[in-house]
């Protein structure tokens, strides 16, 4: 229980002064009442004897219960407000307004987590099979009117259908190599710990349903076989399984690369746009020819330098790519 004082504690004058008697610190004496827990201390000098001779012991008895009420709510109410003050202080909200914080913080979270499936999502790969997709689609066009609404809409669910599914082959290669990529990439949301391992299972599963739903009611068989051959692929390539992950060896891999990027996105897309949109007979160009050898020499370009960076993780986890194989110097 705090100690209350009645009077003045440095010595000078107090609220009741008789005659010429001041009541000082050092005039105190404690007295405790029977009926309450609270101590008080009271003068000791000829005043206070004055008042309990001229005032009867209930009016002095109301005086101090007056006073130690009055010092006790004051007490009191500064305790609830040091209370409040560390609460607020100790939880991190603001203290001149709480309320405004809350949309702070939820716009920060979903920023983050914006972030984090940016680049979960793998951006670099995402762009060049948007671009590869869009240029194998204008190979098909004849004349001016091909390029039609029609001729958009294929490209485009072409385009969806082809981004879903390599979402889905980049965030299963993130799943598989969360250990490397804690040494190679840690930037990356499964590496860095921002997503957890069931989000990313979760996020591979809904990407690949809905690649093979879009692919399906769009109705058009070679972009349906496009996904499906790169989803077998993309899965070989990653997936730790008996006889699978083929990026262990670095020929395979390499093929691996060619056939999605070389052979897959020139020969399926550009049969998506010349049969399904255009409704034209199956054939092959000299313009498809030619891209589809380019592609065919990129993607070894791809396959060799794609592992430069990665080259102590997979030296420690056993990926015999080629850059571990002839080193860096060689490679580049």
């Amino acid at each position: 229980m705090d100690a209350f004082i009645l009077g003045s504690s440095t010595g000078g004058h107090s609220l009741f002064t008789l005659g010429r008697c001041s009541w000082r610190s050092n005039d105190l004496k404690a007295v405790h009442f029977p009926s309450s827990s609270i101590g008080v201390q009271v003068p000791t000098c000829n005043s206070y004897n004055i008042v309990e001779r001229f005032y009867p012991k209930r009016f002095q008895w109301h005086i101090v219960k007056h006073h130690a009420r009055g010092i006790q709510e004051t007490s009191t109410a500064f305790q609830k407000s040091s209370t409040k003050f560390l609460v607020n202080a100790t939880s991190g909200h603001p203290l001149e307004s709480e309320p405004g914080a809350y949309p702070k913080t939820t716009w920060s979270s979903v920023k983050n987590a914006l972030d984090a499936f940016y680049r979960f999502s793998r951006p670099h790969t995402v762009i060049g099979t948007a671009l590869s997709i869009v240029s194998v689609s204008l190979l098909a066009v004849e004349k001016l009117s091909d390029v039609s609404n029609l001729f958009f809409t294929g490209v485009l669910e072409a385009v969806v259908a082809a981004l879903l599914m390599n979402i889905y082959i980049v965030g299963l290669n993130q799943l598989s190599d969360i250990e490397i990529d804690k040494v190679n990439k840690p930037y990356l949301p499964l590496a860095s710990g921002e997503f957890s391992t069931f989000t990313g299972i979760m996020l591979v599963t809904s990407f690949s349903v809905m690649s093979f739903w879009l692919g399906w009611i769009v109705g058009s068989w070679p972009l349906f076989w496009a996904l499906f051959i790169s989803f077998v692929l993309g899965t070989a390539y990653s997936i730790n399984l008996p006889l699978l992950r083929w990026k262990r060896f670095a020929l395979v891999a390499a093929m691996c690369i060619l056939a999605v990027r070389a052979v897959i996105v020139q020969l399926a897309f550009y049969l998506h746009i010349q049969t399904h949109v255009l409704s034209r007979p199956a054939i092959i160009s000299k313009p498809l020819i030619f891209a589809t050898a380019f592609m065919s020499f990129f993607s070894v370009v791809i396959a060799l330098f794609k592992d430069i960076p990665d080259i102590e993780g997979d030296k420690i986890f056993g990926i015999r790519s080629y850059t571990v194989r002839l080193g860096q110097e060689r490679v580049g």
